[in-house]
């Protein structure tokens, strides 16, 4: 059945510089398990753990810059740019500057199949 999805759920996410979620198709907007779809705005300044998700992250930057820090190094992902991070692979994002950016997880994103590095 087609849907129309009228507005995302907005996450906030926890710590000293806040990142907000906003949800459009997932496991808390939509209760799809198979695939998220989110919009991200981060400030200047936000991190987040280490992970070894048990999800491939598709990330779109739309505007600023996104780190990411891999095993293999690290990456700044420009407004214009994409970056493809499989799962069981590990993964950290931050941004050195304020930036806008769509993930996708397939399978849907959930903080249990994150895997996050102890903090």
């Amino acid at each position: 059945m087609s849907t129309c999805i009228a507005q995302p759920a907005e996450i906030t996410t926890a710590g000293g510089i806040p990142k907000i979620i906003q949800e459009f198709i997932g496991r808390v907007n939509t209760g799809t398990e198979t695939v998220s779809i989110a919009k991200m705005h981060s400030a200047a300044g936000w991190s987040e753990p280490g992970q070894t998700p048990a999800f491939d992250e598709y990330t779109i930057v739309l505007q600023g810059t996104v780190c990411i820090k891999t095993k293999e190094g690290l990456f700044e992902i420009s407004a214009g740019q994409a970056f493809i991070a499989p799962r069981g692979e590990w993964v950290q994002y931050s941004t050195p500057e304020d930036a806008e950016y769509i993930a996708v997880c397939v399978p849907a994103f959930s903080p249990g199949l994150a895997h996050r590095d102890a903090e």
